[in-house]
C-alpha cells in the first residue's frame, strides 16, 4: 500500500511537470478562443506540493455509492474510449471543450484521463481561469481500475490489510469489478469492461419523518 501511495504521488508530480511543459502548446491551440488566462505560479506550485489538487478513486467511489450530486466528473479521453468504458456518471469533455461557458465557478469538477496527464493539463487551464473547484482524479482511470474495480490483496497481507480488503471487495462488486488475491495487479492485463450502469443508491428515510399512526390509537 505504501509503495502504491509513493507511486501515485510521483505520478502526480510528473503530471504537474507535464502540464507546465505542455501549457504553451495548449494555449497555442486556443481552447478559450482568445480569452486571456492569468497564472499565479507560486499558488499553483503550493497546491501541487500540498497535494490538495486531487481526489482519490476511493473518494469518487464513495460519492457514487452514496448518491452525492454536488460534483461533476469529467472524462477527458477520446469518445471511443469513453464509449468502451467510463466511470459511472462521468461526462465526456475534451481538453479543447473545457471552456468557461460549460461550468460554474463554484462547481466541484473532477477531471480524469488514463493516467492523469491530460487531466493535469485540463486542471491547469481551469485553475488559470479561476475555477478553484477543479481537481484531478489521482492516478487517473488506471488507478480506478487497480484500486476500485480490481483491488489486490498481497500474499503476505496483515490482519489490517485483510479487513481493508473486505471493504474493497464490496466496493468492487458494486461497480462490477473482481478483486484479486496473491498480489496480482490489473495493470498490463486485458481489461474487461464491467457494466457502466450502477444500482440506484438507497436513500434512508429522513429522521424527522412522521410515523404513521396505528389504527385505534
Amino acid at each position: 500500500m505504501k509503495e502504491l501511495m509513493k507511486k501515485s504521488t510521483m505520478n502526480q508530480r510528473m503530471a504537474a511537470i507535464a502540464m507546465i511543459l505542455g501549457v504553451f502548446a495548449l494555449f497555442a491551440g486556443d481552447p478559450y478562443r482568445g480569452r486571456i488566462a492569468t497564472i499565479d505560479a507560486k499558488e499553483l506550485a503550493l497546491v501541487v506540493h500540498n497535494e490538495v489538487d486531487h481526489i482519490t478513486p476511493a473518494n469518487v467511489a464513495d460519492w457514487i455509492i452514496t448518491g452525492r450530486a454536488d460534483y461533476r466528473l469529467v472524462d477527458m479521453r477520446k469518445a471511443e474510449e469513453y464509449a468502451t468504458y467510463h466511470i459511472p456518471g462521468a461526462e465526456n469533455i475534451s481538453l479543447a471543450e473545457l471552456t468557461d461557458d460549460r461550468f460554474l465557478r463554484n462547481e466541484k469538477i473532477v477531471l480524469y484521463s488514463d493516467r492523469g496527464i491530460h487531466a493535469a493539463q485540463g486542471w491547469f487551464l481551469m485553475r488559470s481561469q479561476d475555477f478553484r473547484g477543479a481537481y484531478i482524479l489521482l492516478g487517473g482511470l488506471e488507478a480506478w481500475k487497480n484500486e476500485v474495480l480490481f483491488p489486490s490483496l498481497p500474499a503476505t497481507a496483515t490482519d489490517a490489510e485483510q479487513i481493508d480488503f473486505a471493504k474493497k471487495r464490496e466496493v468492487s462488486a458494486y461497480f462490477g469489478g473482481s478483486p484479486r488475491t496473491g498480489g496480482a495487479n490489473a495493470s498490463g492485463q486485458a481489461f474487461v469492461a464491467p457494466n457502466i450502469e450502477m444500482p440506484v443508491p438507497v436513500v434512508p428515510p429522513a429522521s424527522g419523518a412522521k410515523k404513521k399512526k396505528k389504527e385505534g390509537c
